[in-house]
């Protein structure tokens, strides 16, 4: 089984319009709502293409009861930790003029000391039945900036793999816990290291430095958008891969890409099959809108087209 943490929920909301024209009134085209935040993106992908699931995560109030019953409708086992005030939305506006996406994140509720001790306890029940731990996104407010780093020495005591996809403070204290596997954007990878990734080499020197911060199993990742990914393997090794073809709503690639990779990992595939699939997992999810949902057999096909080299 996969636990799939996500530690700040969110309801994500896509309109579609012909222009985005600041200051006047918009009538959307489309709109899809789903219960998101990376690490549910990351379930929903994961389940969509055979895995294992359960996620967690913190909700509060009325919209996190309306997450609950949404996620639960789609299949995804799921356990929450609540707590006080209102669980946040995200809205992204997609322009089909110019295929551009305008995105808003709402911060989210404070949760407290006792929320974030809630989901430890929920995250303490889960582990002793899963394989892998993924942890994906933002901490909310009030939570610890070492969360992910308890949640990882968790994992550890009960012999799971955890992989880590975070940014600025809560990436930083999670290396420092050393997963077995981080995979941050090159925008989070150079925050890490406090220099800009720009280009493929960057990227591949960036993967080798973060992974020489993990144990000696440990393996990083950094993906580039629709230019792919590099991974620095513990034998010292690199793959880089990519794959020709990008779709027009690339919110929650990142999470699918995740998604597909410790699927592979998780039923013995290997890391370049897990790099074929979540490359084309990241690829599925940006044909289709709302984030983090696949048609598996587009994610399978794509995954074959993909270009996966070491060296």
């Amino acid at each position: 089984m996969i636990v799939c943490v996500a530690a700040n929920p969110s309801i994500d909301k896509l309109f579609e319009v012909d222009r985005v024209r600041a200051g006047e009134i918009h009538r959307p085209g489309a709109f899809v709502q789903v219960p998101g935040g990376k690490g549910l993106n990351v379930a929903r992908a994961a389940h969509a293409l055979g895995a294992d699931v359960h996620a967690t995560g913190i909700l509060a109030g009325h919209a996190g009861r309306w997450l609950e019953e949404a996620f639960a409708a789609e299949g995804v086992p799921a356990t929450f930790a609540w707590a006080p005030g209102e669980t946040r939305a995200s809205l992204s506006i997609a322009d089909e003029e110019t295929r551009g996406l305008t995105e808003f994140y709402e911060r989210g509720d404070d949760v407290g000391p006792d929320g974030w001790a809630r989901l430890e306890d929920v995250v303490r029940g889960l582990v002793p039945q899963a394989s892998w731990m993924t942890m994906s996104g933002n901490l909310p407010p009030g939570a610890p900036d070492d969360g992910y780093a308890r949640l990882i020495e968790v994992a550890r005591g009960a012999g799971v793999r955890t992989a880590l996809d975070a940014r600025q403070a809560a990436l930083e204290h999670g290396v420092r816990a050393r997963p077995n596997l981080v995979k941050v954007n090159a925008e989070e990878a150079g925050w890490l290291l406090q220099g800009e990734l720009a280009t493929e080499p960057a990227c591949r020197a960036a993967a080798i430095q973060i992974r020489e911060l993990l144990d000696d199993d440990g393996v990083a990742v950094v993906t580039r958008g629709a230019d792919g990914a590099v991974v620095a393997m513990a034998d010292g090794s690199v793959l880089s891969g990519r794959l020709y073809a990008e779709g027009p709503y690339p919110v929650g690639s990142g999470d699918a890409f995740l998604a597909g990779l410790v699927t592979a990992l998780d039923r013995g595939d290997g890391w370049e099959a897990g790099m074929a699939l979540a490359l084309g997992a990241a690829t599925a999810n940006a044909e289709l809108p709302g984030a983090g949902r696949l048609d598996p057999d587009r994610a399978e096909d794509l995954a074959e087209i993909a270009e996966v080299r070491a060296g």
